[in-house]
């Protein structure tokens, strides 16, 4: 039976763990301030065979939307190509030939992180910022080209399916703190400051398996419980992602509010959050070698007031 939340309890939450302030009143990176230069000094010291394992989903019209939210996957098109070379519309290039391409797609229909911006509570987003600050051209606080040097640190693969002994978590499946301290037990690893905790729940591997996205995107999902609030914040963690489109438990553990931990951790923690993560091939990894932690690397595209930012997050052991 999942456990219930009140809005009370949501609220009691946000505000035990706020970081308003902690950073001064300008600061527009919230828990990034925690990778210092020696830990990611630290983390570079944890590479040992030079092996580089992509955590992205492929980019293509094969993805995961249908819809939800407004987003769809990403469309990728040719603005010079083969045919365009054979007709001899380049011809006027002395001795040389080119393609070029684009691709239209919402930022956050992949692979992606969550701006500070993305969330707000009660018109309000981290560090007290107004939803003024928002408009058409975009966020001019708590964009995501603020992270854009910020993303380097150690990696810690929590393989959640694995530690419960199955192939993956059930949608609706909730992960409290002692699946996290039990998976990180199986994986002879801790979790600390500045660090990013990757947490696997299985769902893209069922979704390879039964070779449909199905509701996969805005539906029913695995996923983080409220009650992991308490062990996110204060492991002073950099960030999280999850192989799923929302990170939390679907439906979620209160009807009062919608995606109850992204208000706690976006809005009020500043915390770093990232979505449909390919975990799949480092936990393959990590159950083969023992070696579930890894440097970490996964800049944002420093899009000027962006709330999302795809990206290609890089596990390098």
């Amino acid at each position: 039976m999942a456990k219930q939340f009140s809005m009370d309890d949501v609220k009691a939450l946000a505000e035990k763990y706020k970081n308003w302030g902690k950073w001064g009143p300008d600061d527009q990176l919230g828990t990034l301030n925690y990778i210092t230069p020696q830990k990611i000094i630290d983390a570079s010291n944890l590479v040992k065979q030079g092996k580089v394992i992509s955590l992205a989903i492929p980019f293509d019209d094969k993805g995961p939307q249908t819809g939800s939210f407004g987003r769809f996957n990403p469309i990728h098109f040719m603005l010079q190509d083969g045919g365009d070379i054979s007709v001899g519309a380049q011809d006027h290039i002395p001795n040389l030939q080119y393609t070029d391409d684009a691709v239209t797609m919402p930022l956050q229909c992949a692979t992606q992180w969550d701006a500070l911006a993305h969330i707000l509570y009660q018109g309000k987003m981290y560090n007290g910022y107004e939803a003024s600050e928002i408009n058409s051209t975009g966020a001019k606080k708590n964009g995501m080209e603020n992270a854009k040097d910020k993303i380097a640190t150690r990696g810690v693969l929590l393989d959640i399916p694995r530690y419960k002994g199955k192939q993956w978590l059930e949608p609706g499946e909730a992960i409290y703190p002692e699946d996290l301290d039990g998976a990180a037990a199986m994986g002879k690893v801790s979790v600390g400051t500045g660090d990013i905790v990757l947490i696997r729940t299985g769902q893209i591997g069922q979704v390879r398996a039964e070779e449909s996205w199905g509701e996969y995107s805005g539906g029913s999902a695995p996923g983080l419980g409220v009650d992991c609030a308490a062990w996110i914040c204060e492991k002073e963690i950099a960030g999280y992602a999850t192989d799923t489109w929302g990170t939390e438990v679907i439906p979620n553990e209160t009807s009062e509010i919608f995606q109850p931990l992204h208000m706690i951790l976006i809005v009020h923690a500043g915390m770093l959050v990232g979505e449909i993560f390919d975990l799949e091939g480092l936990a393959a990894d990590c159950a083969n070698d023992g070696v579930y932690e890894c440097m970490f690397v996964a800049p944002p595209l420093p899009i000027t007031g962006a709330v999302g930012s795809p990206i290609n997050p890089q596990a390098i052991k």
